[in-house]
Formats: structure tokens, C-alpha cells, sequence
């Protein structure tokens, strides 16, 4: 292996990737087991579905292993149609991404150019942020109040040169939803010249009363708007990658021209759409996420921790009063893989995962492992 590689000066790259921060993602369970030595790891740390596929796109996705040789539909024609007909929308108004990130990323290169400004709330998805600096845009960060999106301090900084406005709901990290009231009175009141963002990736996973159907509410009554959504989560596709948004059908064929021809892969697109017709597992999934998520409050509260709340989607987030990194080590260390969130601008808070009933009374056991070893040390 050579020691030294052709050198590459930093003015060669764009200006505008100085100072970018990359996402960083979790932990691999393999490579935790490799590094400390341990039998078991349970990763708690990407809000990722618990269950894997539903039945029926595991088998779609054995159908496709044959046309794995051929390139995929690039326009996902038949994915595009039937999420069109779910929605009752037209096929124009439909956007394919890989996940719904993957819809972030390349509506921000549809849109922005540089001095351009988007607006979010903080702390929030990071790709909003990370996909507006790549393009040499301006993020402004509102910070939550109550760990929720401050809607109309969001709307006191949009400017003339703001054209994205993300509204994250429920809010990823901290699990929590605005009001229809609240929505409402903010796209009463957002300037005509911005797109609103609305990030429903946890959709699926809400029962509160109260949280509106973006796509229902909004994007049929032709708010300018593009609602978010993703089979990363309640369908257990998240290694497919594969998201959606809704909205004007202008902002959609944007989408699909920055899009990469092949973004989608076909075991992809079959599982997807195999995952449409299954209401009865996704009410199953919905009402295990409940149960989870109150037996994931109980073991953090019993650890002395508040999670902020009330929490509506798959995941809670909490602040450990110290550097949370600390936290996630020593957790680590114990088999389980928890989310830091200095990333998300939250450097004391983690991020917990619902995850399945064993999954579940293995934290709580190492959460107590943890506290008998600091009441020992002590």
C-alpha cells in the first residue's frame, strides 16, 4: 500500500464545503461488536422500524432478484401512479427520491442558488441545513420553544431572499407536533414567495387528533407547499432508500431533473408499492410502536430522565444535562446504541429509538446497569 497519494489543495474545492459538517451517521452494530468485544448490541439509534419489511415486499423483493441485471424504471412510473391514486393527487404532482432526504437533497439543488436562505427550526433534520450550505445557501436556524417548532418565529425570519421554509412535523429529534391551528395560521401568514417544507417522514406512527394531513390539508388546498414522506420507517425499508413528496407539479418536475436517472433501485420501487395494500400491518405496527414508546418512557424516566414531550412518532428525545457524547459511550460500552445529537444542535440531548420488547428490556437493563455503577462509584 503507498504511504503518500497525490496531494489535492483545499482552493480546489468549492468554498462552500469549508465549513460543511457531513451527516454522521449511527453506528453500525457489527462494527461495535467488533471494536469492544460484546455478544449482543441493540442499535436504538436511527428511528428505524423495528420489523423489517411487510410480508408482502419481502416478496416482491424476492420477485425482482431475477431483473437485478437490468436497470431500474427511472421514472418509477408505477410507484409514481399509485401513490398518486393513495393520494388522490396527480401523477405530476408526485417526486421520487432515494428517501426522503434523498427529496431534500435534490429539491435544494432545484431551487437555491448562492445567497439564496432557507429557515428551520433547530434543533431539527440536519439535512435541511447540510444540503443548503452544499449549494453555497444561507441556513437560518430558529430555536424550539417548548422542543417544538416555534412557527411564527420561523415566519419573523423569512426575508426577501428565503425561498425554503422546513417545518418539521413531528420534529426529528425531539418527537414533538405542532397544532392544525398552528399550521394553519403559519400558511395564513407565510410570504407567497416561499415553498414550505412539510416533513411528515413519521406520519404513519401519529394518532393525535390534532396532526393534520399535510397532503389532505394543504397541498389540496394549494398552499405552496411539498409534504414529505418516506418508506424508511413504518415499512421497514430504510436500507432501500426510497421517499416521496407531494406538491406542485412545477416543484416536482424540478425535482425529477436534478434527480439521478437510476436514484431508485427496482428491488426498491417493488417493495414499495407492495407496501401500499397492508392496512392491517400497519395498524399493527402503529399500535407495538405505542406500547413501545410508553415502555420507552418508563426506563428513561426511571434513569432520572425527562423526554420531551408529548412525543407522537417512533423515537424520544432527551437531554442528559452534561455532554451527551459521555452518555452515548458509556451506554455503548453496555451493548447499546444510542443516537448523541450534537449534530442536530442539541450537544447535551440523545435520541432513542422504540425498538422491539426485547430490544427494549435490554436498555433497561443496561440503563440500571449504568446507574448501579455511578451509585458504586460514587
Amino acid at each position: 500500500m503507498p504511504e503518500r497519494d497525490a496531494e489535492v489543495e483545499e482552493s480546489f474545492f468549492r468554498r462552500s464545503l469549508a465549513d460543511l459538517v457531513p451527516y454522521e451517521p449511527g453506528k453500525p452494530v457489527e462494527e461495535v461488536q467488533r471494536e469492544l468485544g460484546l455478544e449482543r448490541v441493540v442499535k436504538l439509534a436511527s428511528n428505524e422500524g423495528p420489523f423489517g419489511p411487510f410480508p408482502a415486499a419481502r416478496r416482491a423483493i424476492e420477485r425482482s432478484v431475477d431483473e437485478l441485471n437490468r436497470y431500474p424504471d427511472g421514472g418509477a412510473y408505477r410507484l409514481r401512479a399509485a401513490l398518486a391514486e393513495l393520494h388522490d393527487v396527480r401523477f405530476e404532482q408526485v417526486a421520487l427520491g432515494a428517501g426522503a432526504d434523498g427529496v431534500v437533497d435534490c429539491l435544494s439543488q432545484a431551487v437555491l442558488e448562492p445567497g439564496d436562505a432557507i429557515v428551520c427550526g433547530w434543533p431539527s433534520f440536519p439535512s435541511y441545513v447540510i444540503d443548503a450550505v452544499k449549494v453555497g445557501a444561507e441556513p437560518r436556524r430558529v430555536r424550539l420553544r417548548d422542543d417544538r417548532y416555534d412557527l411564527p418565529a420561523l415566519l419573523e425570519a423569512v426575508d426577501e431572499r428565503t425561498k425554503l421554509v422546513y417545518v418539521c412535523h413531528p420534529n426529528n429529534p425531539t418527537g414533538t407536533m405542532n397544532t392544525r391551528a398552528e399550521l394553519d395560521a403559519y400558511f395564513d401568514a407565510v410570504p407567497g414567495h416561499v415553498l414550505t417544507v412539510l416533513d411528515q417522514a413519521y406520519f404513519e406512527y401519529v394518532e393525535d387528533p390534532d396532526y393534520p394531513d399535510g397532503i389532505e390539508e394543504y397541498v389540496k388546498a394549494e398552499r405552496r407547499v411539498l409534504v414529505l414522506r418516506t418508506f424508511s420507517k413504518i415499512y421497514g425499508l430504510a436500507g432501500l432508500r426510497i421517499g416521496y413528496g407531494v406538491g406542485p407539479a412545477s416543484v416536482a418536475a424540478a425535482i425529477a431533473k436534478v434527480r439521478r436517472a437510476f436514484d431508485m433501485s427496482a428491488a426498491a420501487q417493488a417493495a414499495a408499492l407492495a407496501s401500499l395494500d397492508d392496512p392491517a400491518e400497519l395498524a399493527r405496527r402503529v399500535r407495538l410502536n405505542a406500547d413501545g414508546r410508553a415502555e420507552l418512557e418508563r426506563a428513561l424516566r426511571g434513569h432520572g430522565l425527562s423526554p420531551a414531550g408529548p412525543a407522537v412518532a417512533n423515537f424520544l428525545y432527551a437531554d442528559v444535562g452534561g455532554d451527551a457524547r459521555i452518555f452515548f459511550d458509556d451506554l455503548l460500552r453496555l451493548g447499546v446504541i444510542v443516537r448523541p445529537l450534537a449534530g442536530f444542535g442539541a450537544p447535551s440531548a440523545i435520541r432513542v429509538t422504540v425498538g422491539t420488547p426485547e430490544e427494549l428490556a435490554f436498555l433497561a437493563d443496561a440503563l440500571a446497569r449504568l446507574r448501579d455503577r455511578v451509585g458504586t462509584a460514587s
